[in-house]
């Protein structure tokens, strides 16, 4: 008698194409992959709710298991409450607003996010020519190979998002897991995650092996 699987859905994070998961491993046996694409908002004022929710009519199975990255992460904890999932998984992500450092606080107080420069991002090409040394070279062939979704309005509206949403406490069900060297989302002010030791905000791709073990054991 065949076992059924586990399907799991995948959202990639903030202008990252599904591709940012290519590294992670599971049995096929056991599990089948669903890897979701970002919508492109409605309005730069469609509410996050109402977004979520229009993702969550990409999932066609019951009970799910919902992975999302960074942005990704947020977006997977407000479909969750659109949908039954079997398990939520962030990586490299927060789960309250809480969990903001004080420096993403301070931006979103001072609107200081009004200032980034999207049309630069969608057009990073013309940016070729500064990437004179080799890790400003390595950063940008990651970049322009994972980061692809570049929506002027979808930036603007995502940016927004991850500094107003309003969540402020954890979902239930939900796994987290968080590396200690994370830019983004500082490591101290994340609680209750399985830590992951040097892990950077990328650490999806050059973590893969560890993450994957981690998140198979969770689902066994």
């Amino acid at each position: 008698m065949e076992t059924q699987k586990t399907h799991i859905y995948f959202v990639p994070g903030l202008a990252a194409s599904p591709e940012i998961f290519e590294f992670l491993q599971f049995p096929e046996d056991k599990f089948e992959l669903h890897f979701l694409e970002w919508l492109i908002p409605l309005s730069a004022h469609e509410p996050i709710e109402a977004y979520a929710k229009r993702m969550s009519g990409l999932v066609l199975e019951e009970n799910p298991v919902l992975i999302g990255v960074s942005f990704g992460g947020i977006m997977v904890q407000e479909m969750s409450k659109h949908l039954q999932p079997k398990k939520t998984i962030i990586i490299s992500s927060v789960k309250s607003r809480i969990e903001l450092s004080k420096s993403l606080k301070f931006i979103q107080k001072l609107k200081i996010y009004k200032l980034f420069p999207s049309k630069m991002i969608e057009n990073i090409e013309i940016f070729s020519f500064l990437a004179v040394g080799e890790t400003f070279k390595t950063r940008l062939k990651l970049y322009k190979k994972y980061f692809t979704v570049r929506d002027r309005k979808y930036l603007n509206w995502s940016i927004y998002n991850v500094l107003h949403w309003q969540q402020t406490k954890p979902i239930e069900n939900i796994l987290h897991i968080h590396g200690t060297a994370d830019a983004i989302f500082s490591f101290k002010y994340i609680k209750g995650c399985i830590p992951i030791e040097n892990g950077t905000h990328i650490m999806v791709i050059s973590k893969a092996k560890t993450i994957s073990k981690i998140i198979s054991d969770s689902l066994k």
